[in-house]
């Protein structure tokens, strides 16, 4: 490795950061990690500390998981790589697709389409909601519904059902027909409504209104996360989302579960569709499928929607899509191990007994402190704090103070995450009682600094 005064000095010369500008980077120089074990990261400088993020929502089995780690090496040294487009294919993707096919049983889910990441999954999820519309004869079933606040990646077709204008504006024009309701998020919404069920059916009313505008026949798909994840970890009533179901069954539009955060058991259960008690005809996964080892992702895809493509006779159901890395030997590999050591240690228990730890404390601190104007999650270890100004207004705090908590609570031993005025936690799903301790006393030596 190149020593730390080259590293620190060449960071932002030659290398450009996702989601910030190139010259916050100049500014800021970020932390430059190099070791990982178990919950914890080590920077270039020694300094070791829990990571409350887990890498970036994936990292569920830590930075240490023998049995990825060796499936990996085993089958760089069987097959590195080779293509699943027409003609060919490999041993480990056909056993990845029958042990997904099992695992999602329970979400109405049997077929798997295989991906890069999570935006790829987006937009394979998107492509294939159209042209399942285009087989049944109602090629007029283009648009598509999702909420303002919610996040699905950054490919052209994710940014346009995006509900956050910070990664649409710089792009925009973006994909037409693409149209946005409210989110069922309590602490702030248009109807000025506290109370979460009753928020829930406003929502609910306003997708309907939509509907009815837009026109039913006009819309292919409606797509939203189970848990708002980096739009600031909302969780909806539990009446939402089945409630989102049933009113596209009724309209003939599918429902797409972007699960890209909350499948294989972040939110307390295995999949956020089945935290709510939902069967969507897709869902996109990525991130914990490999650990963040390999990047990797699926849209599982539900069995009605199956017969329609299987079934055609008419040509429209050739898929012209697909990515290089699609079913990648070594992906499918990882993700095998990531499945089999994901359920031997039953990782939904510890994801909701952590998560429950973390929510109790989070909230002993909003006690504390006036500056945390809203404790969100309470499922699995997806948790949010959301900074004000002032409570009683909920003005906005200065733009400074978020990440001020940030590197306060990092010097104190707790990597966390800032997106606009939230602290965001999502950290690996094997963490103890101990590390949970650790994340609540770095918090706290941050809001203290303020």
């Amino acid at each position: 490795m190149k020593d730390e005064n080259f590293l620190k000095a060449n960071n932002a010369r030659s290398l450009w950061h996702p989601m910030t500008a190139p010259s916050d980077s100049l500014k800021n120089p970020p932390a430059i990690i190099v070791g990982g074990s178990g919950t914890r990261i080590r920077d270039i400088d020694g300094h070791e500390v829990v990571d409350g993020v887990g890498g970036l929502w994936n990292v569920n089995l830590g930075y240490s998981c023998q049995p990825v780690k060796q499936a990996i090496a085993d089958q760089l040294e069987a097959l590195p790589y080779y293509s699943i487009f027409r003609g060919t294919s490999n041993d480990k993707v056909i056993e990845l697709a029958e042990e997904l096919r099992t695992f999602f049983a329970p979400d109405g889910l049997t077929r798997a389409f295989f991906t890069s990441g999570g935006s790829d999954s987006v937009e394979t999820a998107l492509r294939l909601a159209r042209q399942y519309h285009k087989i049944r004869g109602e090629a007029g079933r283009i648009k598509f519904l999702s909420l303002k606040k919610g996040y699905h990646g950054t490919h052209i077709g994710g940014a346009s059902v995006n509900g956050n204008a910070n990664f649409r504006t710089a792009y925009e024009p973006l994909l037409p027909g693409c149209h946005h309701i409210p989110a069922p998020y309590t602490y702030r919404n248009p109807f000025n409504e506290s109370d979460p069920a009753k928020l829930a059916q406003l929502c609910l009313q306003a997708l309907e209104d939509e509907i009815a505008f837009q026109g039913a026949g006009t819309i292919a798909a409606f797509i939203m996360e189970p848990i708002l994840g980096a739009g600031g970890v909302i969780p909806p009533h539990p009446s939402f989302m089945p409630g989102v179901e049933a009113i596209c069954r009724k309209n003939g539009i599918l429902l797409i579960a972007d699960e890209v955060i909350t499948a294989f058991g972040r939110s307390g259960a295995w999949s956020g569709s089945r935290l709510w008690g939902v069967k969507p005809d897709f869902m996109c996964t990525a991130k914990a499928i490999t650990n963040g080892y390999f990047p990797f992702g699926a849209v599982m895809i539900s069995e009605g929607v199956a017969e329609v493509f299987e079934g055609d006779e008419t040509g429209r159901a050739a898929i012209g899509h697909g990515y290089t890395y699609s079913g990648h030997p070594v992906g499918a590999a990882a993700a095998l191990a990531c499945l089999a050591e994901t359920q031997r240690l039953n990782l939904v228990e510890n994801a909701s007994a952590r998560g429950a730890q973390l929510w109790a404390g989070i909230n002993r601190l909003k006690d504390k402190y006036t500056v945390i104007g809203d404790v969100r999650g309470g499922h699995g270890l997806m948790l949010a704090i959301e900074l004000v100004g002032e409570r009683a207004s909920k003005t906005a705090p200065p733009k400074s103070q978020p990440g001020q908590v940030q590197e306060v609570a990092y010097k104190a031993g707790a990597m966390v995450r800032v997106s606009g005025p939230n602290i965001i936690l999502s950290p690996p799903l094997v963490l103890t009682s101990a590390d949970a301790e650790t994340i609540l006393a770095a918090l706290d030596a941050g809001f203290a600094a303020l």
